[in-house]
C-alpha cells in the first residue's frame, strides 16, 4: 500500500476526476506530490468499477482500492450479502479472501471471521478498509489459506472458498481444474468444519460438480438481471441424500425456486391455443441453469409451448415467477410480418431456424422499448411469431 494515496490532496483529486479519461491522467504529470500519475489513474479506474458493484465502498471516504482486476474478480455486495446467510455457527474462515467483500458480510453474521489472502498487499488493503468500516471481528492473515488450514489446530463452523479457474480448454471445466484444488483438499476442509461453502463460476456443470464433490446439501444458482453470477455449493459434514437445487434471482425483489432432482413431473401440459390476452413466461437464466424445464411449468402452473422450447403460458400473471412476463398482443405468420411497412420490436429467438440479426435485417424490424417479437415454435411444430408487450422484466 502507498499511504500517500490516502492524503487529502490525492483523495480529492481521485474523487474530482472519476469521469476523466484515465489514459490522459496516466500520461500527464502528476498533480499530487509523492503520488504517481499511474497510481492515481489506477485508483480512479478501480473506484469506477466499484460504483455499481460495491456501492457501500464507492460512497465511503478514504477507501483504498486494489488493481481493477481484483474489483472485477470480487463478489458484488448483493451476492456477498446473500451468501452470508448460508454461513452457520460463530466462526468462519475465508480461504481466498481477496478484497474482503465476502468477509465483510460474513462478519455481520458471525462473531469471528479469518480472512486469508496469499497476496500480502491485497491482504493489507482489505485490513485497512475493514478499519475504515469499524469492522473489528475479522482477523487478516497474509497466507495461503489451505496451508494455514493444514497447520492450524483451530476448527471453524464454516469454511468459505472461491477457487479460481485455471486455463482449460472448452466450456465445461471441473473443480479439479481450479486453484486452490478443492477436490484434493476436500477431506481436510470437511475435517476442519461443519459446513463448507464453495463459490464457482456459473459455467460449471451441476452434474459434473456433484460427481466431484460429496455431502452436497444445497446448490444455489445466483442470478442478477437475468445473468447467472455464481454457483454456491453447500457441503454439510454429515449430509447424505439428494441436494436441494435453489435458483435465486436478486433484483428489487428476491425470488427463489427450489427443487430436488427426484421431484416428479406429473401433469405437464402443452399449449393448444396461443392468442391475444394470454401471458407468455420466459424463465430467468438461474431457472434455466437448473435444467429442470418441465418442473418449472408444473411448479408455477404454466403450460409449455413446445417440448424443446423453454417458454410457458398462462391466463394469469404470477409476479412471483423469476423471469420475464409478456402479454400476447397478436400471433403472426411470416407473411403477416412482411406486410407491415415498418414493424418494430425487440427480437427474441427460441427454437426457431434463424438468428435474431438475420430476422431484423430480413423484416427491417426497428427497435422498440416495450414491444417484443418472439420467434418460436408451437407444440404442433409450426414456426410462429408472437407479438407481445412486456409486463415484468425480472
Amino acid at each position: 500500500m502507498d499511504e500517500n494515496i490516502l492524503a487529502k490532496a490525492a483523495q480529492d483529486y481521485i474523487n474530482s476526476n472519476l469521469n476523466t479519461d484515465v489514459n490522459q491522467i496516466a500520461l500527464a504529470k502528476s498533480p499530487v506530490e509523492y503520488v504517481s500519475s499511474a497510481a492515481l489513474a489506477g485508483q480512479i479506474t478501480a473506484k469506477k468499477k466499484a460504483e455499481k458493484k460495491l456501492p457501500t465502498w464507492f460512497k465511503t471516504a478514504d477507501i483504498y482500492y486494489p488493481p481493477a482486476l481484483s474489483i472485477e474478480q470480487t463478489s458484488s455486495e448483493i451476492t456477498a450479502s446473500y451468501k452470508a446467510k448460508l454461513a452457520i455457527g460463530n466462526s468462519l474462515i475465508d480461504l481466498t479472501g481477496g478484497f474482503g467483500i465476502d468477509a465483510f458480510y460474513f462478519a455481520k453474521q458471525l462473531s469471528k471471521v479469518v480472512h486469508c489472502e496469499i497476496n500480502p498487499e491485497l491482504s493489507e488493503i482489505a485490513a485497512y478498509n475493514a478499519k475504515i468500516f469499524g469492522t473489528d471481528n475479522i482477523v487478516f492473515k497474509a497466507v495461503d489459506g489451505i496451508d494455514f488450514l493444514k497447520k492450524t489446530t483451530e476448527t471453524f463452523d464454516t469454511i468459505y472458498i472461491d477457487p479460481a479457474r485455471r486455463a482449460a480448454k472448452g466450456k465445461v471445466f471441473m473443480l479439479k481444474d481450479c486453484t486452490p484444488d478443492v477436490i484434493e483438499n476436500l477431506d481436510l476442509l470437511i475435517a476442519k468444519s461443519q459446513r463448507i461453502i464453495i463459490k464457482t463460476a456459473p459455467l460449471l456443470d451441476i452434474s459434473a460438480g456433484l460427481q466431484e464433490l460429496k455431502h452436497v446439501s444445497e446448490i444455489h444458482i445466483i442470478s442478477i438481471k437475468n445473468e447467472c453470477k455464481e454457483l454456491l455449493w453447500v457441503i454439510d459434514k454429515d449430509f447424505e441424500g439428494e441436494p436441494k437445487i435453489i435458483a435465486v434471482t436478486l433484483n428489487l425483489e428476491e425470488k427463489i425456486f427450489t427443487f430436488q432432482k427426484t421431484n416428479k413431473v406429473n401433469n405437464l401440459v402443452f399449449a393448444n391455443t396461443i392468442k391475444k390476452g394470454l401471458y407468455l413466461y420466459e424463465p430467468d437464466a438461474a431457472l434455466l441453469k437448473t435444467g429442470n424445464f418441465n418442473y418449472i411449468g408444473q411448479y408455477y402452473k404454466l403450460v409449455k409451448l413446445h417440448p424443446q422450447t423453454q417458454l410457458y403460458m398462462s391466463t394469469i400473471i404470477e409476479n412471483k415467477f423469476p423471469g420475464r412476463i409478456f402479454e400476447i398482443k397478436a400471433l403472426l405468420s411470416s407473411g403477416d410480418l412482411k406486410k407491415q411497412k415498418s414493424p418494430s420490436g425487440n427480437v427474441i429467438v427460441r427454437n426457431y431456424p434463424a438468428k435474431p440479426e438475420e430476422l431484423v435485417k430480413k423484416y427491417k424490424i426497428k427497435a422498440d422499448k416495450d414491444v417484443f417479437l418472439i420467434f418460436t415454435k408451437a407444440n404442433n411444430g409450426e414456426n410462429i411469431i408472437i407479438e407481445a408487450q412486456i409486463i415484468q422484466y425480472y
